[in-house]
């Protein structure tokens, strides 16, 4: 979820991250990034190379996101609109 609002909510189209970043945002080790990266980009939701991350399926993405999300999204939106 961490992830997906740090690249969905701010629109960005590429977001710097290594493995090592991401692990330690999730609490997970680095090798548990590069097995969920892979099957993300298998499945064609993103692309990942050299610490790279670009969001290829937005609507996947945010599909397979924990139902947080669209709270998050909301309250974001909410707070721009002010």
């Amino acid at each position: 979820m961490k992830v997906v609002s740090h690249i969905a909510l701010r629109k960005i189209p590429t977001a710097p991250m290594t493995h090592e970043f991401l692990g330690q945002m999730l609490g997970v080790r680095r090798a548990s990034i590069s097995v969920a990266a892979a099957v993300l980009q298998k499945a064609g939701i993103i692309q990942y190379n050299r610490g790279k991350m670009r969001v290829i399926d937005r609507p996947q993405m945010e599909n397979i996101a924990c139902e947080c999300y669209g709270i998050i999204k909301n309250e974001y939106d909410r707070l721009l609109e002010q």
